[in-house]
This record gives structure tokens, sequence and C-alpha cells, in this order.
């Protein structure tokens, strides 16, 4: 019979069989005439080994490295680029070593920037351990800081399980998915990569729940609590209804702070983007002068307005400015850079032309059907972009022709930027196909964001404003 894993419940007759499983059976008798359960290994001793009758020095120093394995926990060492080595729970490399979580090594982290800039081929995947890392460092710095708080090993690995899994809702090419196509493939629908995250990791909880509570993971209550973490009060009518009310139910009010470790819903300053910045700037080449380190030397937790949250000393005030400043640096210079955003239209474009008549997974759904089924959804990753390119079905054809111009290079036209409102654009888009030649309309123009782009192949007139 299988041991349970919380040791300290173990009876006499299980404490003897931990002993039989580690080759100490010699010494079952002297655990049985003492009456040694699971609850006094920890309180054993050489002076009481020897006072229960083991009388050689190398015997009781083999029992005492034997029953110490029980409390230390190993877990497995990750060689990060960003990091360095990053070693994590048990628990959490169960959850990396399922499909659900191995999928996110085929989505890209930045979407349609790897078609920019070369280097930034880097995947959800790495993000996500660096997130569960840096979130466990943060919680276990608070917890050293300020031994007061109401902090205990239970909390730190729900923790550290939500930045791990904070993002494993994510579509193809990321927020291109859930940003873009979703919201034009199902108008109407709030439907959101948290969403799936959540449902995410309820399926991982089926899968691993006998697993997580031997690790010391209380369910359902821990399991709201994680994803509580990720997408926030999972109900949200309740939430608006009692505004200035508890909405969490995972912990009380006096663990507000945990809820700013992953994804900070107030302030938007968390580790999943200390993560991202330091990762994206690396891959891109872009220089970051946020310091995420000193953020988690110098953070403190305060009572604020009735509430537990976590702060920084006015000091550290140029810190992070120089956080703000790399994050709108990147939306600048790489997430919202215009060929990036020119490339993740089309490549929605393509989805959309292809979302009728491509299946995904074994229950042969949609495109933007996978987002019903975990199951579906698990086999969906950017590999979809192959499906359609590499295809040869009429079908597809349309979808097919518009990513052949992305590989080779027949974009979508940057015409200009305005700063006009999107409620004049429709006009703006009259005006300047008038003024340009080649047979313009204005259905060959669209507003990205803030971008003007001709979708006509093989129009190559530029027009700044």
């Amino acid at each position: 019979m299988k041991l349970p894993f919380n040791f300290k419940k173990w009876t006499v007759e299980q404490t003897c069989q931990y002993l039989r499983e580690e080759e100490l059976e010699e010494f079952e008798d002297k655990f049985k005439a003492c009456e040694i359960t699971g609850e006094e290994l920890q309180e054993l001793t050489v002076d009481k080994l020897k006072k229960m009758g083991i009388e050689q020095p190398n015997d009781r120093e083999k029992i005492l490295l034997r029953i110490r394995k029980l409390w230390q926990v190993q877990g497995k060492v990750f060689n990060d680029p960003i990091h360095g080595h990053v070693e994590l729970h048990p628990l959490l490399i169960k959850i990396i070593d399922t499909p659900e979580f191995q999928r996110l090594r085929y989505i890209k982290q930045l979407g349609g920037a790897y078609f920019v800039y070369p280097g930034a081929s880097h995947n959800r995947f790495e993000h996500s351990i660096g997130v569960a890392h840096l979130a466990g460092q943060l919680v276990r710095a608070l917890r050293t800081n300020q031994p007061d708080l109401p902090i205990d090993d239970r909390d730190i690995l729900c923790v550290e399980i939500a930045g791990l899994c904070h993002d494993l809702g994510h579509g193809p090419f990321s927020h291109l998915f859930d940003g873009m196509f979703i919201p034009e493939a199902r108008p109407g629908t709030k439907w959101k990569h948290e969403t799936a995250s959540c449902d995410m990791f309820d399926r991982l909880v089926d899968k691993l729940s006998s697993v997580m509570e031997q690790h010391g993971l209380k369910l359902p209550e821990d399991q709201i609590f994680i994803k509580e973490m990720i997408a926030g009060p999972l109900d949200s009518k309740t939430a608006e209804a009692q505004k200035g009310e508890w909405p969490y139910q995972g912990r009380p009010k006096e663990k507000s702070f945990l809820y700013e470790i992953v994804s900070n819903k107030r302030t938007g300053i968390d580790v999943d983007k200390f993560d991202y910045f330091a990762r994206d700037c690396h891959h891109l080449g872009i220089q970051n002068n946020f310091d995420h380190w000193r953020f988690l030397k110098f953070a403190r937790v305060c009572e604020v307005d009735g509430q537990w949250h976590i702060c920084v000393r006015d000091k550290e005030e140029d810190n992070m400015t120089d956080m703000f400043h790399t994050r709108l640096g990147l939306h600048k210079r790489a997430y919202k850079h215009k060929v990036t955003k020119i490339i993740e239209y089309m490549i929605k474009d393509a989805f959309l032309k292809a979302d009728e008549h491509i299946q995904i997974g074994g229950k042969r759904r949609k495109l933007s059907e996978a987002t019903e089924d975990m199951e579906v959804y698990t086999e969906l990753t950017d590999h979809v972009f192959e499906q359609i390119l590499n295809s040869s079905s009429m079908e597809l054809k349309d979808a097919r022709d518009i990513l052949n111009r992305i590989m080779s290079r027949d974009l979508y036209k940057f015409l200009g930027e305005t700063r006009s409102p999107v409620e004049t654009s429709e006009a703006l888009k009259s005006q300047l196909a008038a003024k340009l030649s080649d047979g313009l309309k204005p259905e060959d123009i669209v507003v990205i964001g803030n971008l003007l782009v001709n979708m006509k192949a093989g129009f190559s007139l530029t027009f700044i404003f």
C-alpha cells in the first residue's frame, strides 16, 4: 500500500513501512517499541535514537539521513537565460509535464513581432516558468522581511502555481488570438485568455487533484484562490454589487496583498511584467533599465485604506519610473511597431477566412470554437499557421494566399499615422482614397490602432500625414 504524502499523519505501522522501503527494517522493532508515529519523526535526534537502543553512530546517522528526506522536498532546476538557475517545487514540475502546459512551447510570446525582430523567438513556456520563479521570490521575500505577515507554505505554493499557470489560456500568436481574431470571429463575446487559463487549470486539477492534495493543497479552496490570482474575482456580478466589500473567496481580506503578486489588478505592477520586460528586452535587443530585483528587495506590505497592499519606498521612484519607461519603449518599438501590427492583422484576416474550413483536434472544432472545449484547445497552437500555409484545400486558398504574402513580404502597406478619433476613421479613409491613385477604395484601407494601412496587393505608394 502506498504511503500518504503527508508523513505527519502516519501511524506507527506506516512509519515502519517507510523503514522497510528505505531498507532500514532491522530497526523496525525499536520504532514499534517506542511507538514512533509520523508526527514524531521530525523530533528525532541522535540522542533520542541512542535512547531507543540504536547503539552504532553510523546507524543513527543513516536513519536520520533517510528520515530527513521526507521534509527536504527536492524540485527541479532550470537554467534560464534571464534569471539563472531556477528551482521549482515538485508539484510545479508535475504541472509542467502535462500537455496543457507543454503546448506553451509552441505559442510565441510576442506574436507577429517575430516576423520583425528575428530574436523574438521566445515562447509562453519559458515566460511562465520565469513568472512562477519571481512570484515565489517575492512572496518569500515579504515573509522574510515581515515575519508577522500571515503567509504560510500553502500560500507560497499557490502563488507559485498561479504564476506558472497564468498564461495557460493564450491562443495562437498570443494576444492576436484573443485581442484581434476572437472579437471579429465571435462578435459580442467577452472571452479573453484569462478565462481559458482558468478553464485549463480546472482541467489540470481534475488530472492532478490527488497529487496536489499530497503536497498540502486544500481543494477546492486553493483552486479558487489560484484562479482568482490569475483572473481576478470569479463572480464579477457579485464583485460589482459588493463594491467596498471583499470580493475574493480564496483568501480573506488580511491576505489581500497576495492578489497583487502575479496579476495586480490595482496598479498593474506585478511579477508577470517583471519577467516579460526582462525577457522581451533580452530577445528584442532593447535596453531594460528597470531593476526588478531591487523591487523584490525593498517591497513591503502596508495597510492602505483598510487593505494590505504591496508598497515601495519613495526613494524607489526612479526605479519605478524606469519600469514605466521600459513598458512604453517596448510598446512603441516592438508590440505596436507598424510592421508587427500589419503582419498580425494579416494573420487575423487569414484565420477569419480559414475559420469555417479548418478543423482543430479530434473533435473537429472550428478555429473560433476551440475555446469552448479545453481538450481541443490543448491542440491549438501557432502550428495552425503552417497548417493553413501548407494545405492544398481550395477552401483555404484565400487564407493561404494571405499567409504566402507574409512569407514573401508582400505586406499590407503602411499609408500613415493619424490621431483622429475612431468615429472619424470612415470619413478619413474616404478622403485618403480620393487623394491617392491606382483605384484605391475606402474598403481597401483599414485602421489598426492609429495606423492607416492598405490591404491591396501590389500597391506600393505610402502617404505620411
